[in-house]
């Protein structure tokens, strides 16, 4: 995609008579027996011989220097692109010949069989010379290493992607761009804080180097973003460029398209579990999709609904009127400039209606975004009674954003996020530092591994979810919105054989006997909700 982008907007801008394709210059049919009116695309694009094709490009320096780096970013994505097929093929080759898994049969192996499957292989073989047995929790420490010290650090509040800004509130930015260099400085780069794929660097677990080291990863941070900066007018041409050609036609033939709603890349390391692998996230994020747009849908402006119909109205009037002339006489499409109308005016009609709410649609928005909870398993404690105030649409938007505000996100990414790295994050350096040496342990055969994701309660327990004397942990090791118990009863739910730590065990414990009890009290449904219209609409 990278390689026809680039190579077909040099061909756009270079090769093709502009003049001749929209009229301005009268077509010169030299040859015989021709009679044409009408100019044709060939006519538009120069022929391979014609010498102006090349030297538009020998003179302009700067499709010269864009093409020169789009050249070595290529050559840098075939590079990696080699080393992960050679990666995929030594997988391939494991799951053939130690898991005995064919690749025909692999889709009909859960990801439970395979696990089972790969621990048996560590008892006959040890794989792991350090462990004679692996537990479910080794393994997904070892896929997750990266994403649960991102999931933490989110659920800490520690990256700065929360702004305050006039007119709009408080704004969530997070996109693939920062995320990718902030994965640069902290796990994959040449001077990141992990020297490889399971170590921590030894002096990031000392106390008495923490100074250094913030000092070190700040002005690492601010030559990253002047880096980002001097490649910025390369990257947002390359994001115009992919925007348009991936989404103009799907918008020409469906404009409700960027009113469509996607969960956020912040929504996404938000609601994740600890050792959540991405097919399971994806699978439950996707569970909760339906009433999340149903929660979200069920607010309306009264105003704006009645700005739409009026706005649809009359668009959808003139369109009416000039698709009725098209039908009469197709010479009307000849007419300049009458495809754009007929365009635009599907586009505002399209768009109107969008804001127009369903007559039929029932108000109960607490109901609605208890669905959304039991998928998503997340909400701020403000959010409860709450689920009818603006502020909790707000700050649901944030983690179930628009399409059209995703695609401006990543548009504006390679302007923002410089600023970000330069300004935002340096302040952060030490408090990241002391993250990293207070959140770390290592784990025999596993590496060094997030303190958070070995889903200990007494280290990193809630007190608000726990009974008194369960936890130890201060609050600054608390995990946020009870994502140590969440995530302990998702994992202990998921592997009904792995062995808990003792105080997450008897959490456990204590907790299916409350539900036992909840559930033997709690009165059936209709003594809760009567038969009648509303029950059924409220139940439906």
């Amino acid at each position: 995609q990278f390689l026809f982008v680039v190579i077909f907007t040099t061909f756009l801008l270079c090769c093709v008579d502009y003049d001749v394709l929209f009229a301005n210059r009268p077509l010169n049919h030299s040859q015989a027996g021709t009679d044409r009116a009408k100019v044709t695309l060939p006519d538009a694009v120069l022929p391979a011989p014609h010498p102006l094709c090349p030297g538009r490009i020998r003179a302009s320096g700067w499709i010269i220097f864009m093409l020169v780096m789009a050249a070595v970013f290529w050559l840098y994505r075939l590079v990696k692109v080699l080393c992960s097929v050679l990666g995929y093929w030594e997988i391939r080759s494991f799951y053939i010949k130690a898991l005995n898994i064919p690749s025909e049969a692999l889709c009909n192996h859960s990801w439970q069989e395979v696990q089972a499957r790969l621990m048996a292989l560590q008892r006959r073989q040890q794989l792991c010379v350090h462990k004679k047995e692996l537990t479910e929790l080794d393994i997904h420490h070892r896929i997750l290493r990266f994403q649960n010290y991102t999931v933490a650090m989110v659920n800490k509040s520690l990256l700065p992607i929360r702004f305050r800004l006039p007119l709009l509130g408080t704004v969530v930015f997070l996109t693939q761009g920062l995320q990718y260099n902030l994965e640069l400085l902290l796990f994959r780069g040449p001077g990141a804080l992990f020297q490889n794929a399971w170590s921590l660097r030894p002096q990031c677990k000392r106390a008495g180097a923490r100074r250094e080291l913030a000092q070190q990863l700040a002005r690492a941070m601010v030559l990253l973003g002047v880096a980002n900066l001097l490649l910025c007018p390369c990257v947002l041409l390359w994001q115009l460029l992919y925007a348009f050609f991936s989404y103009a036609e799907g918008i020409k033939r469906e404009p409700g398209s960027l009113g469509v709603r996607r969960w956020s890349l912040y929504g996404r390391h938000y609601l994740r579990h600890f050792n959540e692998l991405s097919h399971e996230l994806r699978a439950r994020l996707s569970r909760g999709y339906k009433p999340a747009t149903n929660y979200m849908n069920s607010f309306s402006s009264p105003l704006l609904a009645v700005l739409a119909k009026n706005v649809g109205f009359f668009a959808g009037s003139i369109l009416a009127v000039l698709i009725a002339l098209t039908v009469y006489d197709e010479d009307v499409l000849t007419v300049q400039h009458i495809l754009t109308a007929l365009t635009l005016l599907g586009l505002v009609v399209t768009v109107s209606r969008s804001f127009i709410p369903d007559e039929h649609t029932v108000w109960c928005p607490e109901q609605l975004l208890q669905r959304v909870l039991a998928h998503v398993h997340y909400m701020p404690d403000h959010w409860q009674g709450n689920a009818s105030r603006a502020e909790t649409r707000s700050e649901m938007a944030q983690l179930f954003q628009y399409k059209a505000v995703f695609i401006l996100e990543e548009l504006l990414s390679p302007i923002i996020t410089p600023l970000i790295l330069i300004f935002a994050l340096p302040p952060r350096a030490l408090d990241i530092i002391d993250f990293f040496r207070n959140f770390t342990v290592e784990v025999v055969g596993v590496g060094d591994i997030c303190s958070f994701a070995q889903l200990d309660v007494r280290s990193h327990g809630n007190p608000q979810w726990l009974s008194a004397g369960h936890t130890e942990a201060s609050a600054y090791r608390q995990a946020e919105d009870g994502k140590t118990e969440l995530s302990l009863m998702r994992f202990a739910i998921a592997h009904p054989r792995w062995q808990p730590p003792r105080p997450s065990e008897l959490f456990l414990s204590q907790l299916k006997e409350q539900v036992q009890r909840d559930a033997a009290t709690a009165p059936p449904a209709r003594q809760v909700l009567p038969e009648g219209t509303l029950a059924t609409s409220l139940l439906s």
